[in-house]
């Protein structure tokens, strides 16, 4: 009679088992986490930062061939690292930021240079005492005069990194020939290696470029999109809670803030811009300033509509009757307004013409006179003085006149598209809105 055997695991068996199969469910939700997490950062990743820091990664590469390379190095030497340096200080994210830098490095350089080699010369010439003399009174004056020549803003706002550049190297050049006997070949090794470093820069930022000019065209047409939806979003919301006196607007205004903050960014990329060569539909003198113009008048509605916010959540608005007795008109002026931005947008962003200036004539002085009329019924019907209807009245006059400062905007706005329109030679096609 043969009889089966049933191995009984113990405690312990049981134990490691356990905690095998919880360290395996561990180790797979670890790996899930962090494949989780590098779907994400790659769905962030902005594409022209990748491509702009390969950019930097393979200009660093090149430039330091200049040191690895022995047939390279015996001819630079150890000035290789003016290449390295010009192309870590350089190279900026737009193709027309790395030119403007670029170039100002150049001539702040060369000029610098140049001024220092004189200097120098002469004050190897002056002797031991008066070449201190000239040495310190060369300083004094060029360091005071190109400094004071940095605070100018026509010239800080294009020229600071090259004026900069030109007092550092007159200041090591002059300085420095006073112990150095080969003072001219020294500068003109440290020139050529700069140079060196520049032009890896430019070939390397030519290779895909991102165009400050671009950025400028197309952010100042979206600028457009975000206030005509706060627009349309401000007067929905006004009659949403015409019945709740308690409820508070909930309008999305974060278009209208990155407008607002967006004069600094519209400056330097329009500066940018003017640098850079032709590209696309933008040729030399390209008028940049145009679109500083729009972008003020962008900021000022901007500052409206977040004024105009506040306004409609306003405790001492009018009553939910006197809303709707105004309401078909203000929809109307709203939709006019949202509308007539948008087609500036595209206007812009396609660079063609269009009329808007002309819908805005048509399409709302009728409806303007309508709503004021409607309120100065309201007026004459109210025959109470108490504060409450003294208030409500305020309350809705301080609306429609905020709407009659938005079209008065809105028009200039027009105009100020249709002047970019003749100077950049917009087409004249129609836009299909």
């Amino acid at each position: 009679m043969s009889s089966n055997v049933v191995p009984v695991p113990n405690e312990e068996n049981i134990i490691i088992i356990i905690s095998q199969h919880d360290q395996n469910k561990s180790h797979k939700t670890k790996l899930s986490s962090i494949v989780s997490f590098l779907k994400e950062s790659i769905a962030k990743l902005d594409i022209k930062k990748v491509i702009h820091s390969v950019k930097v990664g393979i200009a660093l590469v090149l430039v330091s061939l200049l040191y690895l390379l022995d047939p390279l190095f015996q001819k630079v030497g150890q000035n290789a690292i003016w290449a390295i340096m010009t192309v870590v200080v350089v190279f900026e994210f737009f193709a027309g930021a790395t030119l403007s830098k670029g170039i100002n490095r150049a001539i702040g350089t060369v000029l610098g240079g140049g001024l220092g080699c004189l200097a120098a010369i002469l004050a190897d010439e002056s002797g031991e005492i008066g070449g201190a003399l000239v040495v310190g009174i060369s300083v004094i004056i060029i360091g005071v005069g190109a400094t004071y020549s940095r605070l100018i803003p026509s010239v800080k706002k294009k020229y600071d990194y090259g004026v900069m550049i030109f007092i550092l190297t007159f200041s090591l050049v002059v300085v420095s020939g006073v112990r150095a006997d080969k003072i001219m070949k020294l500068a003109g090794e440290r020139l050529s290696n700069i140079g060196m470093g520049f032009a890896v820069c430019i070939f390397t930022s030519f290779i895909y470029p991102i165009w400050a000019g671009d950025e400028l065209h197309f952010s100042t047409a979206n600028k457009f999109d975000k206030l005509a939806t706060s627009i349309q979003g401000c007067l929905e919301e006004y009659f949403v809670i015409a019945n709740d006196k308690e409820k508070k607007a909930t309008i999305d205004i974060s278009g209208c803030k990155s407008v607002m903050h967006s004069k600094s960014s519209d400056e330097s990329l329009a500066n940018f811009a003017k640098w850079e060569p032709w590209h696309g539909k933008f040729g030399f003198f390209y008028p940049w300033e145009k679109y500083l113009n729009i972008g003020e008048v962008l900021r000022e509605l901007a500052a409206m509509i977040i004024s105009f916010k506040g306004c409609i959540q306003s405790v001492r608005q009018s009553s939910p009757t006197e809303r709707d007795s105004i309401r078909e008109p203000c929809e109307k002026i709203g939709l006019s307004l949202a509308t007539i931005l948008m087609e500036l947008g595209d206007s812009i962003r396609h660079m063609k013409r269009c009329r808007a200036k002309n819908l805005i004539t048509q399409c709302m002085r009728q409806e303007l006179s309508l709503l004021v009329n409607l309120h100065n019924n309201n007026n004459n019907n109210n025959n109470n003085n108490n504060s409450t209807d003294n208030e409500s009245n305020l309350g809705l006059a301080s609306f429609i006149f905020q709407i009659l400062e938005m079209v008065d905007k809105v028009e200039l706005l027009a105009t100020k598209v249709e002047e970019l329109g003749e100077i950049a030679h917009f087409h004249n096609k129609k836009l299909d809105v």
